[in-house]
């Protein structure tokens, strides 16, 4: 069974940094596009960042410049550097991976979602 497992969140003073940490576990073939997506409250969730297994990225705008996702094809990890951070950026965020193949077949899943807060 494939599980996400998110680590890194916290809180941080504006201007800070945090790296986010998504691991996928389970009987794992492959994974297409690996991401990140945040939710504020009394906002919808949104895309933050996402990186194919060939390293392709898409930014926000709201980070481009400040936000750098990563990926290690052969841990099934995917990562969020985030630096300058402003209060804005407080959400929870959710790791995302897309089409999994596994002994299960191919689905795609969610992790569990990490808190950031960025407050003096």
């Amino acid at each position: 069974q494939v599980q996400l497992v998110e680590s890194g969140g916290g809180l941080v003073q504006p201007g800070g940094s945090l790296r986010l940490s998504c691991a996928a576990s389970g009987r794992i073939f492959s994974i297409s596009d690996m991401g990140w997506y945040r939710q504020a409250p009394g906002k919808q969730r949104e895309l933050v960042a996402r990186i194919t297994a060939g390293g392709s990225t898409t930014y926000a705008d709201a980070v481009k410049g400040r936000f750098t996702i990563s990926r290690v094809n052969a841990k099934n990890t995917v990562y969020l550097q985030m630096n300058s951070l402003k209060p804005e950026d407080t959400a929870v965020y959710y790791c995302n991976a897309e089409r999994v193949w596994s002994a299960q077949g191919s689905y795609d899943y969610w992790g569990q979602g990490t808190q950031v807060t960025v407050s003096p």
